[in-house]
C-alpha cells in the first residue's frame, strides 16, 4: 500500500482505500452492520471514488469488509418521507454518477449480502464476481419502497426489463449460483478464493488499453437510448479518438512485431 493509500485508509474510517500498482480497492467498512450506509460511509465513498479517478489507476475494485458486501441504507435514518428524496439526491446520486464516470473498468467483488442500494452499487459496476456464499436481495419492496440508486436503470440493462421488474417486485433472495445463471454476475468462486481471484482479474483488466475500455463504456452506456444512426455516428467519433491514442499505436506495433502489446493506458 502506498503512503497515499495508508493516509486515505486512516482518514476514511468507514471506507478503506488500498493501492496495489495500478489497482485501487475500495472496501466498505462497517462490518458489524453488513456495511449499511450512514453519512460517514457516503462521504468516504465519495472521497475514494475521487481518488479512483487518478489516471494512474487503471482498475478499481469495490468490496465489503466482513460478511456483507453492502445492505444499503441504514433504515434507522429513514424517518421522514421528504428526507428520503433529499438523502438520495445528496448522497446516493453523486456517488453512483461518480462511479459510472470512472474511465476504467470497475469490479464489484461481492463477498456477502448485496441488498437494496448495495445491490444497486454492485449493478453499477462494470464486472461482478461473487463468493458462493453471497446473496442478492431486492430489499426495497419488502419494506414498501421502490428501487433507487440506479437499480432500475442497471438491472433492466443487465437482466432485461421483464425479469428485472419481476425480481425487484418479488423481493426474492437470489443465490450466487442463480445470479450467475441469470447473468447478474460473471463468475462465482468459493469465499476463500474471492480475494485472490479478484486480484488476478483486476490485474488482467488493468493491463488492457484503459482509454479504449473507457470508450467502450461510453458506447455501451449510450447504446440503449440511441437510434442505429446515432450509435453508428458515435462509434465513428469514438473510433477516431481511439485511433489517436498511444495504446493504439502500441497495439499496431505489437501486431506487426508478433509480440504481446505493452499498453500504458494512454
Amino acid at each position: 500500500m502506498t503512503a497515499s493509500a495508508r493516509s486515505s485508509a486512516a482518514e476514511l474510517v468507514e471506507v478503506e482505500v488500498a493501492r496495489r500498482e495500478a489497482v485501487l480497492t475500495i472496501t466498505l467498512n462497517r462490518p458489524d452492520v453488513l456495511n449499511a450506509f450512514d453519512d460517514a460511509m457516503h462521504d468516504g465513498l465519495r472521497a475514494a471514488l475521487a481518488e479512483a479517478a487518478d489516471d494512474a489507476v487503471r482498475a478499481v475494485v469495490v468490496t465489503g469488509a466482513g460478511r456483507g458486501f453492502c445492505v444499503g441504507q441504514d433504515v434507522s435514518a429513514l424517518t421522514d418521507p421528504e428526507a428520503v428524496g433529499v438523502l438520495l439526491r445528496r448522497r446516493y446520486h453523486p456517488n453512483i454518477l461518480a462511479l459510472r464516470a470512472l474511465r476504467k473498468p470497475v469490479i464489484a467483488a461481492v463477498n456477502g449480502a448485496a441488498a437494496g442500494a448495495g445491490l444497486a452499487l454492485a449493478a453499477a459496476c462494470d464486472i461482478r464476481i461473487s463468493a458462493r456464499s453471497a446473496v442478492f436481495v431486492p430489499a426495497f419492496v419488502t419494506i414498501g419502497l421502490v428501487p433507487d440508486s440506479g437499480a432500475t436503470h442497471f438491472l433492466s440493462r443487465i437482466l432485461g426489463p421483464a425479469r428485472a421488474l419481476e425480481w425487484m417486485a418479488s423481493g426474492r433472495r437470489l443465490s450466487a449460483d442463480e445470479a450467475l445463471a441469470w447473468g447478474l454476475v460473471s463468475e462465482v468462486v468459493e469465499p476463500a478464493d474471492l480475494a485472490g481471484r479478484t486480484d488476478a482479474l483486476a490485474d488482467e483488466v488493468a493491463a488492457l488499453p484503459t482509454a479504449a475500455v473507457a470508450l467502450h463504456k461510453q458506447l455501451f452506456d449510450r447504446a440503449p437510448a440511441n437510434t442505429l444512426a446515432e450509435q453508428l455516428e458515435l462509434e465513428a467519433t469514438l473510433q477516431t479518438e481511439a485511433a489517436g491514442t498511444a495504446d493504439f499505436a502500441e497495439g499496431v506495433a505489437a501486431f506487426r512485431e508478433k509480440r504481446a502489446p505493452r499498453f500504458r493506458g494512454a
